[in-house]
């Protein structure tokens, strides 16, 4: 099958950007980021300048594909990194317009890779938590509702992509802030730290320049993990308690 893509080119942070288009085919089974790996095969043996894009575990696990395709954060397929998009998902001939996330927060290093070191600064800002490491415990020592246990796992589950701010209308960085946040707050080992924590975290959201929360739910649409809007509930929750208490 062929697929006409029109792809954002950028050289620098400093330098404008323009899309460029390009027609390439491949087999169904493949991967959108294996068919662009074939693309910029034929690139470089044209003497051209392959497109650079994130990718590292390629299992939808470490969050670097993200990308914009037709205006849809990680392509058309609900809960798909885009490392897990393979292109029986699209039609012959289709035109796909591609492109990175936008978002001031995450400005453009070259083509369609942004730099998203902003939420690493996020998660630090949270620290560490004081509970006491070593051996395993025995399983059933710290009692966890399973309730909670459930919850913090999902919210565990969000691998730092990136698509929530980009589908945002406000580039909001509240999902995977919350997510974080969400994730300790239904755990006993992150007690110590609960109130310190949330203070921190959206205290650093803000100066990263991420805009603010207003409900319209695009994060929780496009989220590869299905991870709920519930989370900016509950961070809203802890925050308000850390303040008051």
């Amino acid at each position: 099958m062929k697929l006409h893509l029109k792809i954002w080119r950028q050289t620098e942070p400093s330098k404008p950007g323009q899309f460029v288009e390009y027609s390439v085919e491949g087999q169904p089974d493949l991967s959108f980021l294996e068919l662009l790996d074939v693309l910029n095969e034929q690139l470089t043996q044209a003497g051209e300048v392959p497109v650079e894009f994130d990718h590292d575990c390629r299992e939808g696990i470490c969050g670097s594909c993200g990308m914009m395709i037709n205006g849809q954060a990680h392509g058309p397929q609900e809960r798909t990194s885009v490392c897990q998009l393979y292109l029986r998902n699209f039609q012959d001939g289709d035109r796909l317009t591609v492109e990175p996330w936008r978002a001031t927060a995450f400005p453009i290093v070259k083509d369609l890779v942004v730099d998203r070191s902003a939420f690493d600064r996020i998660s630090m800002a949270g620290g560490y938590i004081t509970a006491r490491a070593g051996s395993a415990p025995e399983a059933n020592s710290i009692p966890v509702p399973k309730a909670d246990a459930d919850a913090a796992f999902d919210y565990a589950a969000c691998i730092a992509c990136g698509a929530c701010v980009a589908a945002c209308p406000n580039a909001s960085a509240s999902l995977f802030t919350a997510a974080k946040i969400s994730h300790l707050a239904h755990l006993p080992q992150g007690s110590p730290e609960r109130k310190s924590r949330v203070l921190r975290m959206t205290e650093q959201m803000t100066t990263e320049s991420f805009g603010d929360c207003s409900n319209h739910g695009e994060c929780q649409a496009v989220c590869p993990k299905g991870i709920s809007i519930d989370a900016i509930a509950t961070m809203r929750r802890e925050y308000i308690k850390a303040q008051f208490s």
